[in-house]
Parts: structure tokens; C-alpha cells; sequence
């Protein structure tokens, strides 16, 4: 899965920014003996997807409007900030954004899942653009801001047990302070923040 943030235009007329997991393409001709990560369009017709969990303002937002703009971004702020709280912007792309891919959404699925409602949906690319060329690095500490964050954001959800999530949020927290920059410092305090609002 790839982690991106997705803006999706609500009713307001603001930008919905929020965390979005990204499933390849199923593998076809053979390739990997057919096997995927068992996320991947229903159709299988070579589009990535991803889902929707719960009644979130991205969901109403694909229904209402069809489509959004992916992102590519590293800055752990507006990750976390994206992730844990209601963050809204007025133009589509972020400033964060190394690239972004404005597409549109299909649903092609849904269910629930110890009583959460999902839905699958497929992408499929309108535009894109690249804002800015790096050299990509492995970090440490934005890794692991994003799995203190998936874990922040399933606390008090049942079907997590809370101690565990407790405990990795508090393990990613340490490596993340121990490992990242002062922009993953500042992300893991703003998540502190939001679990205190």
C-alpha cells in the first residue's frame, strides 16, 4: 500500500484534505503466479483502489463530487494533520505536494468490517503534475510518524485492542523522535495534540 493524501471538494466549497491508502493493480500475465495483496480492484481491471471506512467527509465527497486529487507528499505535519483533525484548504494541490494525479472514482465494492462500513473504489488518472523532483530517502522518523498516526487514529475504535495500540503509538513515537527531523517533532506533537482535543 502506498500512503498519499487525497483532496476532495465538500460542500463548502474548501478542500477535504485526508489520509488515503493506495492499492496496486492486480498482477496479471502470470506475473507474481497472479497474486496481489488482495486489496486491489474488484474488477481487475488494472486500476489502483482504495477504500473508504466509515461515513468520512472523503466518502460523501467521492459520492457527491466523483473524484478528487491524490498526493504525493513527505512532510509528517500535514500527514498527521490530514489524518487526525479536519483539514481544509482552499486551492486543491497542496504546497506539500511533490506530485498529485487529479482522478476520478468509481465504487466498486463495499461491506463492513466489525461494524464499519467500507467502500472500494477504483482511480483512474484525469491529469497529473509534478511539483518538485527529489532524491528519495528512506526516513525512519516520517515512517514512523505514519504508523503512530494509523494507530492514533484507531483508538477507540472496538475491534482494535486499545493497550496494543497504545503501545505502538508509544514505540513509533520514540523512534520517530529519536530518528526524525525537527518537522517529524513537530508532526508527533501536533498528533499528541489532536488525541488531547
Amino acid at each position: 500500500m502506498t500512503e498519499s493524501l487525497v483532496t476532495t471538494l465538500g460542500p463548502n466549497d474548501l478542500w477535504n484534505v485526508a489520509a488515503l491508502g493506495l492499492h496496486p493493480p492486480a498482477e496479471r500475465d502470470g506475473e507474481n503466479d497472479g497474486q496481489s495483496d488482495g486489496e486491489n480492484d474488484a474488477r481487475g481491471d488494472g486500476r489502483v483502489t482504495a477504500r473508504t471506512w466509515g461515513n468520512t467527509r472523503t466518502r460523501r465527497n467521492f459520492h457527491r463530487q466523483g473524484g478528487g486529487y491524490v498526493q504525493f507528499v513527505r512532510d509528517p505535519v500535514d500527514f498527521v494533520d490530514a489524518t487526525l483533525s479536519i483539514f481544509e484548504v482552499e486551492e486543491p494541490v497542496l504546497d506539500s505536494a511533490d506530485a498529485w494525479v487529479e482522478v476520478e472514482v468509481e465504487r466498486v465494492d463495499s461491506g463492513a468490517a466489525d461494524d464499519t462500513e467500507w467502500e472500494a473504489w477504483t482511480l483512474t488518472p484525469v491529469e497529473s503534475g509534478v511539483e518538485r523532483e527529489t532524491v528519495p530517502t528512506i526516513n525512519r522518523g516520517i515512517g514512523a510518524v505514519v504508523e503512530a498516526t494509523v494507530a492514533a487514529s484507531r483508538l477507540g475504535v472496538d475491534a482494535y485492542d486499545q493497550s496494543e495500540l497504545r503501545e505502538r503509538l508509544s514505540y513509533f513515537e520514540a523512534v520517530g523522535r529519536n530518528c526524525g527531523d525537527d518537522r517529524v517533532r513537530t508532526a508527533l506533537d501536533r498528533l499528541r495534540d489532536h488525541l488531547d482535543e
